[in-house]
């Protein structure tokens, strides 16, 4: 054989020298490896965790190498590193903007959200403050929207409870005042000489002692009589003989001022056996029909008639029901103030109240009693010209005979 040829000294030679070529900082070469089907080296570098393979295969089709490209180690090129640069600055204005925009998005969604909560808190404060005339504004129909007309219809609730309350007291106070601004006229005219103390003086005296005693006793029964959730005496009674009872007290009084009583709707029930029961008090039973037949007496023309009439009947849910209807003539209630005639010192004619000795209690006193017993009591205006007064209580099964 030939003796080898001498390495060439220069090795500048492309074709004939033996010298390696010249390498980029950056080629591929030294990430390049050779292993064989058993994932031996053979050449070049070892493989690393996430190199890219690819499968050498013999002529039979079976896998005998694979050709491995480790992943590269950091940024070497300046191209590489200008292209990144370029990309950081990119990111990191996108970076920014991004996060200018979220806060700003951040900034109006919390002033939408907490704008409508900081003005329910400071609704909720002025109202604690006593200031029942605020109201929150409403924007929109969302559940804080809805929330905002709540916060309103409860504010509003209050500022009529507190209206109502300022004006019973007012109403109280007028009634106190009328029967002693009388009694303090009449002691002052007794002292000045202008009239002297005798029985006429003493019984006008007397008259106006008993109005105070009559109002503080009906202040007192309203009271009990509205916090009241269940009559005291939980037994079987008989209205209709309860009814009878204060119809016969009335009589008199009612013959005396010309009132006519027909009782004909009331008699036919009354005679039936067995007789309606129903489960409460007697006594306040009693209490609302002598209320109902005084408020007849006081508020009836004289000459005029009284109607009183009774039957069953069924409420919308099957339930049977005892009606008594009490109907009189002239003078009626407009039909604007029938809602309000049960309410505490309500007037619709103040003169006329004052002059009939009604304290203004009777009607909350009954409506109150017969909310305890499971019935209602209504108020309309009566054929007869006056008003009628419908009372249903819930009757107990009698099968007595």
């Amino acid at each position: 054989l030939p003796p080898p040829l001498p390495p060439n000294p220069t090795g500048t030679d492309g074709r004939s020298g033996l010298g390696p070529p010249p390498r980029h900082g950056d080629d591929i070469f030294p990430r390049l490896g050779l292993v064989d089907a058993q994932d031996r080296l053979v050449a070049g570098n070892a493989p690393q965790p996430g190199s890219a393979r690819l499968a050498l295969r013999g002529a039979d089709g079976a896998t005998i190498g694979h050709v491995v490209l480790a992943p590269p180690q950091g940024v070497r090129s300046e191209a590489d590193q200008a292209f990144l640069s370029q990309h950081l600055g990119f990111v990191a204005w996108t970076g920014l903007t991004g996060l200018a925009l979220t806060l700003v998005l951040s900034g109006w969604l919390a002033r939408r959200w907490l704008a409508p909560v900081e003005a329910l808190a400071s609704g909720a404060r002025s109202i604690a403050q006593g200031h029942l005339h605020t109201r929150v504004p409403v924007h929109g129909s969302d559940e804080m929207a809805q929330l905002a007309r709540s916060f309103n219809t409860m504010a509003e609730q209050l500022g009529s409870i507190e209206a109502s309350r300022r004006q019973w007291l007012g109403d109280v106070a007028h009634e106190l005042r009328t029967p002693l601004a009388a009694m303090r006229a009449e002691i002052e005219a007794v002292q000045d000489g202008v009239r002297s103390f005798d029985d006429k003086t003493a019984l006008r005296l007397h008259r106006q002692v008993m109005r105070l005693i009559q109002l503080v006793g009906d202040l007192r029964a309203s009271l009990d009589a509205a916090g009241t959730s269940a009559p005291s005496a939980q037994v079987p009674v008989h209205p209709l003989s309860l009814l009878a009872e204060a119809l016969a007290s009335m009589r008199p009084r009612l013959a005396q001022a010309g009132i006519s009583v027909d009782t004909t709707g009331l008699d036919a029930l009354a005679t039936q056996s067995p007789a309606p029961l129903v489960q409460g008090d007697a006594q306040q039973l009693h209490q609302v029909f002598m209320n109902l037949l005084e408020n007849s007496l006081r508020y009836t023309d004289a000459g005029g008639q009284l109607r009183v009439a009774a039957l069953a009947t069924q409420a919308a849910g099957g339930t049977p029901l005892l009606r008594l209807q009490l109907d009189d003539s002239a003078p009626g209630v407009p039909a604007h103030e029938l809602p309000r005639i049960f309410e505490r010192l309500y007037r619709a004619e103040t003169s006329r109240n004052r002059d009939h000795g009604g304290s203004g209690l009777g009607l909350a006193i009954c409506r109150a009693i017969v909310l305890a017993h499971g019935g209602t009591l209504a108020a309309e205006a009566s054929p007869l010209g006056g008003l009628r007064m419908t009372l249903d209580l819930p009757l107990l099964d009698n099968n007595t005979p």
